[in-house]
């Protein structure tokens, strides 16, 4: 009985200056640090409608969203991806014109630019698939317009939604290096780093 007893006595000891070891471990010691910490993190407030802006600002005007977004780099990309599409669809235009015109005249029986002399450089079945080639680049054309000027509109508002990230070093994943005293080796890895 007297044994339960001083163990009884023993564990609470322990566990008395357990309490105070952790309670000296909390303590601050420099208070003008923590006051530091706390005015570098004034992070921007959070504006849910931003995204929707962004969206909107490009859907109206292309370039427009990336410079509400302040991602002034992205608007001749953006303009040369259109800008390239639409002299594409004009390119293919006249000449599916052409062609379609030197068909026309000759079903007609008057002389077209591909008749010289009498003499058909391009055959009726040529004109046709000339026509076909054409008219289909034109397509594709419109859609390359069309997928640069949505992918315009889903890039401001992704890039809106990514603005208001928080990014902190409050969590990183760092390189690690330690040196084994004990081997003489060198330790290699990653250390997760989390402050609260």
């Amino acid at each position: 009985m007297k044994t339960n007893r001083v163990l009884s006595f023993f564990f609470f000891l322990l566990f008395v200056f357990t309490l105070t070891a952790q309670e000296d471990s909390l303590r601050i010691e420099n208070p003008e640090l923590i006051d530091t910490i706390s005015e570098e993190k004034d992070y921007k407030p959070y504006n849910a409608l931003a995204p929707a802006k962004a969206a909107f600002y490009s859907a109206i005007l292309p370039g427009l969203g990336q410079a509400y977004n302040g991602k002034y780099w992205k608007i001749p990309l953006v303009y040369a991806g259109i800008g390239t599409g639409v002299y594409f669809y004009i390119n293919n235009n006249k000449e599916w014109n052409r062609y379609r015109d030197a068909y026309k005249n000759r079903l007609a029986g008057r002389k077209d630019e591909f008749t010289v002399d009498g003499d058909e450089r391009i055959s009726d079945d040529g004109l046709i698939r000339a026509q076909e080639f054409y008219r289909r680049n034109k397509e594709i054309s419109i859609l390359v317009i069309a997928g640069f000027y949505v992918l315009n509109i889903i890039d401001a508002n992704v890039n809106a939604h990514l603005q208001q990230f928080n990014v902190s070093e409050d969590l990183s994943l760092k390189p690690n290096m330690e040196f084994d005293d004990f081997t003489g080796k060198s330790n290699y890895g990653l250390s997760l780093n989390f402050r609260f």
